[in-house]
Parts: C-alpha cells; sequence; structure tokens
C-alpha cells in the first residue's frame, strides 16, 4: 500500500495523478486538518508532525509514503528520511518538480509560487543549484549560462482554493497580482510550488500564456515514480494492488469529506483518527 499524506487536501491532487497511473494500487491518505497549514509551524515541530504522521501510516502497513506537502518536502524530508533509512520508502513532490523545469526550461529563466512557508524555506531554489550543473542544458543561443531563479510566495490562493473559490473574479484578480512580476521577469517556466494550485492551473495557464511552461508538482511527482520503480523492482513489488482507497483525517470528516472529493474529483469518505 502507498501512504500520502498533506497537511489537508492538497494532497489530493498529488494522489489523482498517481490513480491516473498506477489505479490498481492500495492506497492510504492521511490528511492532517488539526495542524494545518504546516507553513505557520517552527522546523523543529514541522519534524516532530512530519514523523508522527509516517509512524502512523507505517503501522497501517504502508510500504512507500509520499510526503504530498511541498512545505512538508521541503523542511522535513530529509530529517525523517535519515531517520527510517528507506524502510519505508519516503519521497517528497519537490525534487521531482525540480528535474521537470530543468529539463522543460528554453532560456533558464524558471520561476515558482508558492506558500509563504516553501518560498521562505528557500528549497526549491537550493535544489535548482544542487541539480541545474548536471540537468538544465540550454535549447537555444539565447539562453541563459546559468538559471536566473525567481519566487512568489502567494498566501492568499490556499484558502481561496479551499472556499471552493476557483473561478471567483477574486481569485483571478489575486493570481494576476501574485504572477504579475514573474511575467516581468519574462521566466518561461513556472512550477507550482503548492499541491492546491493545480485546481488553479487552467488561469495560471492562461494568465501565463503559451510561451511559459507550467510545472505541476504533482503530476511531476507521479511521473517521476516510473523511473523510481525501474531501479528499485523491490519497492514495487512490496506494494498491494486491490485498488482500495483509505482516507484519514485528524480533524472534521465532514469538512474532508467536502473538499476533498472537489480535490479528488471523486467521492472521499475520511475516518477522524489521533496521531
Amino acid at each position: 500500500m502507498i501512504g500520502i499524506f498533506d497537511s489537508g487536501f492538497g494532497g489530493l491532487t498529488v494522489m489523482k495523478e498517481y490513480l491516473k497511473k498506477y489505479p490498481d494500487f492500495d492506497y492510504m491518505y492521511l490528511g492532517d486538518q488539526a495542524n494545518m497549514p504546516y507553513g505557520s509551524h517552527s522546523k523543529e515541530r514541522l519534524n516532530k508532525l512530519v514523523v508522527q504522521n509516517i509512524e502512523f501510516l507505517v503501522k497501517k502497513g504502508c510500504k512507500m509514503i509520499i510526503v504530498a506537502c511541498n512545505t512538508a518536502s521541503a523542511d522535513a524530508l530529509r530529517h525523517v528520511q535519515q531517520i527510517y533509512k528507506g524502510n519505508p520508502t519516503i519521497l517528497g513532490v519537490l525534487v521531482p518538480a525540480v528535474e521537470n523545469a530543468l529539463d522543460k526550461t528554453r532560456f533558464g529563466n524558471i520561476g515558482v509560487i508558492g506558500t509563504r512557508g516553501t518560498i521562505n524555506s528557500n528549497a526549491y531554489e537550493r535544489e535548482i543549484r544542487k541539480y541545474e550543473k548536471d540537468l538544465y542544458k540550454p535549447k537555444d543561443k539565447r539562453a541563459n549560462k546559468e538559471v536566473k531563479f525567481y519566487q512568489q510566495s502567494c498566501p492568499l490562493l490556499v484558502p481561496l482554493t479551499e472556499e471552493g473559490m476557483i473561478k471567483s473574479t477574486v481569485t483571478r484578480m489575486m493570481l494576476k497580482k501574485y504572477l504579475r512580476p514573474l511575467k516581468n521577469a519574462h521566466i518561461d517556466t513556472l512550477i507550482l510550488g503548492c499541491t492546491h494550485y493545480p485546481l488553479l492551473q487552467k488561469e495560471i495557464d492562461r494568465i501565463m500564456g503559451k510561451n511559459c511552461k507550467v510545472i505541476s508538482s504533482a503530476m511531476s511527482a507521479a511521473d517521476a515514480i516510473g523511473d523510481y520503480f525501474e531501479r528499485h523492482p523491490d519497492v514495487l513489488k512490496s506494494i498491494s494492488k486491490n485498488s482500495k482507497r483509505i482516507y484519514y483525517t485528524t480533524d472534521c470528516p465532514e469538512r474532508f469529506e467536502d473538499l476533498g472529493s472537489r480535490f479528488l474529483g471523486e467521492r472521499v469518505e475520511g475516518e477522524k483518527v489521533e496521531i
């Protein structure tokens, strides 16, 4: 079984992409609503929360765990990977998006939008600099020799999305405000550094225009898992395949079911648990 967890509902966009590619797998989703948003916690508190989530999923029998929250992937992924040392396999959503962006960028002008927590961590820039030497191949003679990287925090997009205001005038106005500095910087590749943002991608695509490739961290994570399975066939073999779906939340199952069903695009029934 694959375990996926997030601070709330956004991780269901990651699960949605996994379900498209691997519908036969068994999945367990944990939404830690009681402690959301993760971006408001200290690094020490965040590490503790992520360990608690992983412990819960391990005890439930998950052989692979996806840290679907960008903030948790940015600040706590290495911490828990060092603790568990590959048992279970623990993966995040940040690196696949970075690798995808470095592969797709034409001129080396890359931007990312995310929550304050994710942007303030500078995790995306660290990973860009870590991988650019090996992965960035300029595709145009006018391209930068080194990647130029731009960040923009978008604090209102998560609450607007969770209030169901995806197509509202207010949301469109805020998107234009947040994306204007990135458009002015002439980025050619934009990373959606929050798992809520795929729900806004059509409008983001429209605002950024056809010359900017928009990279979903949710889709990138699901796309990258095939290569991982090729390198680790033992992990693939360990995952049960009965098309089972189990959903847990640490608070308010009614809200989890309402919003979760919108994020996943199918009916979600959540059970409240203590972790």
